[in-house]
């Protein structure tokens, strides 16, 4: 990810930064961080509205909706840049806990607000230490735990990744709807919509991470949706935090293990 301007407004509240932060790490979380030798920083996020277009096809066809993937992708992309522009104007090593998600903006439906939000953290040991080749921070959705986990076994974050995929799946014809009144049948217009949509969307997430020189992606999970498109157009989306393994002075060890909970 390109570095991003950073929002004049952003940049008046983070200028406070350095005298108290904001998070939202739970307790153990927070705790479990800092004794890892991690200082949150200060909440940063990034929002992006968006007027998704309107592409047409027919209602027999088969096919990616590349309008409505490209305008769901670069909204999601104008508010992950706009995040890591406000960790990377704090001097963040990384941001961890990331969220993206979105929300249907006003009564128009195909206006859509994609909202990026997580903690900047530095790592107070050795600054600089954990972040991208090129100077920006890494970026991660997963838990406190997970991370430090994964730092102690000689792994380190990357960078929040992401593919998706709109697609279009036919509708079926008036006989064939008929024949299948009664039946257990499989709807292979479906079956292969859904198969071609994942596909596309989980090689877009690979794709970013050998981007980002990462050597895997951890945590992935997968969402779909058919936002305001109507029954037969969807959106599969792909998200994971991308991984590299690190040298030997870069594992770190906390300086405590929180007991179990029962």
């Amino acid at each position: 990810m390109q570095p991003n301007p950073l929002d004049p407004v952003a940049g008046e509240r983070l200028s406070h930064a350095d005298r108290i932060f904001t998070s939202d790490l739970t307790v153990n979380e927070f705790v479990l961080l800092h004794g890892a030798g991690f200082e949150p920083i200060d909440l940063v996020m990034g929002v992006s509205v968006y007027h998704v277009g309107f592409q047409f096809s027919g209602l027999r066809q088969q096919m990616e909706l590349t309008v409505l993937t490209e305008a769901t992708y670069r909204a999601r992309w104008n508010a992950m840049a706009r995040m890591q522009a406000e960790a990377d104007n704090v001097g963040a090593d990384g941001v961890v806990g990331v969220e993206l998600y979105w929300r249907a903006h006003g009564e128009s439906g195909e206006h859509l607000e994609f909202i990026a939000v997580g903690t900047a953290v530095r790592y107070a040991a050795q600054p600089g230490a954990f972040r991208r080749p090129n100077g920006q921070a890494f970026s991660s959705h997963l838990s406190g735990q997970d991370l430090i986990t994964l730092l102690r076994a000689g792994w380190a974050p990357v960078a929040f990744v992401m593919g998706n995929c709109v697609f279009h799946v036919a509708a079926q014809g008036f006989l064939q709807t008929m024949r299948q009144i009664g039946q257990n049948v499989e709807m292979p217009q479906w079956t292969q919509g859904n198969y071609q949509a994942r596909e596309l969307a989980m090689s877009r997430m690979q794709a970013e991470a050998e981007r980002d020189g990462a050597k895997g992606v951890v945590g992935v999970f997968t969402a779909v949706d058919n936002y305001c498109w109507g029954f037969h157009t969807l959106e599969f989306y792909a998200a994971g935090t991308a991984v590299r393994q690190t040298g030997a002075g870069e594992a770190i060890e906390p300086s405590f293990v929180l007991p179990m909970s029962g």
